[in-house]
């Protein structure tokens, strides 16, 4: 599979180049166009178990199968449901990412989706629940943010804050731990921040240049409430 990310930056969509008889796998309704030798399908990834731990992660029960039925190449566009970016992840079969809720685009038919639990305190300070995805295998995954997206290397054992509602996706050798973003319990709610996550390397973090929840809280003052 070939990728090609169009519009970068914002409203990223991914232009995806099957050969004959190539499939990949997307998130539900995320196809956007395609050519008339691809055929969409829907399917419960991992049967009835796996739509249940796809549900944990806030991602849809179905997952789509894109598949190339001719022997010409054929093209299909995906692009997920909120503004943002777009990147391209490269797995080899040794590494592995962790993604927050709805990072998931699309990958290759060799890269395996599955849920992983982060424990019930994590859970509770991160802001992104119990249970988070983790890809693994070989071959292209595509991941989107909200907002648009940087990619961070981190050396083995330097650290690097990233606020909670910022984080993407980042590699499965890179540990997180929640912290206070200041010293002091006050000073770290009255600064806005609350808590961050603080990464340790080696290996690659993904952040989004906007916080959905931040978005959400900035929407909500021009609602009219009932009263």
């Amino acid at each position: 599979m070939n990728v090609e990310l169009l519009f970068q930056g914002s409203y990223c969509m991914a232009k995806l180049t099957l050969n004959g008889g190539e499939e990949v796998k997307a998130e539900s309704d995320a196809m956007v166009a395609m050519t008339s030798n691809i055929s969409v399908e829907g399917k419960a990834e991992g049967g009835v178990f796996g739509m249940l731990k796809r549900t944990f992660t806030g991602e849809s029960a179905f997952m789509q199968t894109l598949k190339n039925n001719g022997s010409n190449p054929g093209e299909v566009h995906v692009a997920p449901s909120e503004p943002g970016d777009l990147a391209v992840i490269e797995l080899n079969g040794s590494n592995g990412y962790i993604l927050q809720k709805g990072a998931f685009l699309a990958s290759e038919s060799g890269i395996v989706m599955d849920t992983v639990s982060q424990g019930i305190m994590k859970g509770l300070l991160s802001g992104e629940g119990f249970f988070l995805q983790k890809a693994t295998g070989n071959g292209k995954l595509v991941i989107s943010s909200f907002g648009a997206i940087l990619k961070k290397t981190l050396a083995p054992d330097e650290i690097w804050i990233v606020d909670n509602g910022h984080m993407v996706a980042w590699s499965d050798t890179v540990n997180y731990e929640v912290k206070k973003a200041s010293s002091g319990l006050i000073s770290s709610f009255t600064s806005g921040e609350g808590l961050v996550c603080q990464c340790k390397g080696p290996g690659d973090i993904y952040i989004q240049s906007r916080n959905p929840s931040g978005f959400a809280g900035w929407v909500r003052q021009f609602i009219p409430s009932k009263d």
